[in-house]
């Protein structure tokens, strides 16, 4: 029978083990127009925090007492649609659970490009790669020449966010955290690195790397993060804000203390989602596949093992256990 994480309780501040629960679940009968997956793997992202409050967002909540969900890439076994057949290897948004019967429409056929493994959809091909990519060049308007700077440089997004500067001819400041993290931003390429916990004040610490000033700065932290880029944006500075992790479970408003800046040096803070940027995907597939293929970008991925151990892998999120992409194999 199959089984799904479900959402116990809403969480208050850091969600714990007891706000989830495992459960076997009933499958629909398949009909026309439904394809029945089998999951091989889940993605755990930041994002599914925010959906964890009953606040209205740019998703919806989840449900108390309902099955999580998230990205996930499955293999089909069943099917009830001309669009796709057993073994096709699809993405879709049923994950937090081993199998799901989905509508057809609401399933992608993974297309083939050499040397990308499945799993790469829900990374650098996926949400993750998609975000970095379309904030970076869309969002911030980043060019070759300007100096960017990257918070969780180490994480999905940042990781991703960092390679992509380097292969368009830019200048790349990381922050991460602890040596090992700050190692494996080097390694990708980045031109200097901050480690935010080397109890050095962040913007002490930009000011040194970058003396001239940011031109960029992509946002997946909040708080000092932000507020250093801040300090040092030059003139006409380009801000794309992804995320802010800091606040995700504290609720306690970012500092902003040199927001004021923003007005002398014209800056520009955009938001953005990914999913505002899905009718461009083949866009998207073309450009990035490219530059993984050249492996001007490549993946790390932090994998936990086995549907039991879902929870642990996203709360990891928020304790940095994870470089790279979080991913659970199945």
């Amino acid at each position: 029978m199959a089984a799904a994480w479900h959402l116990k309780s809403r969480p208050t501040g850091l969600p714990t083990a007891d706000n989830f629960e495992h459960r076997e679940i009933s499958l629909p009968a398949l009909e026309d127009g439904m394809v029945r997956v089998r999951n091989q793997w889940l993605s755990v992202d930041p994002y599914m925090r925010g959906r964890m409050n009953d606040v209205k967002s740019y998703v919806p909540p989840f449900q108390v007492g309902e099955p999580l969900e998230g990205g996930a890439v499955g293999e089909v076994v069943e099917s009830r649609s001309s669009d796709f057949q057993p073994g096709d290897r699809v993405l879709h948004m049923m994950g937090w659970r081993d199998e799901a019967v989905v509508p057809a429409a609401a399933l992608n056929k993974l297309p083939t490009i050499p040397g990308v493994e499945p799993q790469a959809f829900l990374g650098n091909l996926g949400l993750t790669g998609g975000t970095a990519y379309w904030g970076l060049l869309d969002a911030a308007q980043a060019k070759a020449g300007d100096i960017v700077f990257v918070s969780a440089a180490a994480g999905a997004v940042g990781s991703a966010v960092v390679q992509i500067a380097k292969a368009k001819g830019m200048t790349v400041i990381g922050s991460a955290g602890g040596a090992d993290k700050c190692a494996f931003v080097r390694e990708l390429g980045a031109d200097a690195v901050i480690d935010y916990k080397s109890g050095i004040p962040l913007v002490k610490a930009l000011a040194e790397v970058a003396p001239k000033g940011i031109d960029v700065y992509f946002d997946n932290v909040g708080g000092e993060h932000l507020d250093a880029a801040l300090a040092l944006g030059r003139k006409d500075a380009r801000f794309a804000i992804c995320g802010m992790i800091d606040g995700y479970n504290s609720g306690e408003p970012t500092a902003l203390r040199y927001l004021m800046r923003v007005i002398g040096m014209r800056m520009m803070l955009k938001g953005f989602i990914y999913t505002d940027y899905l009718p461009r995907n083949a866009e998207f597939f073309a450009d990035m596949g490219q530059m993984i293929a050249s492996g001007q970008v490549r993946g790390r991925d932090t994998v936990v093992e086995g549907l039991e151990k879902t929870p642990e892998a996203f709360l990891g999120l928020f304790s940095g256990a994870n470089t790279g992409k979080m991913l659970v194999r199945l």
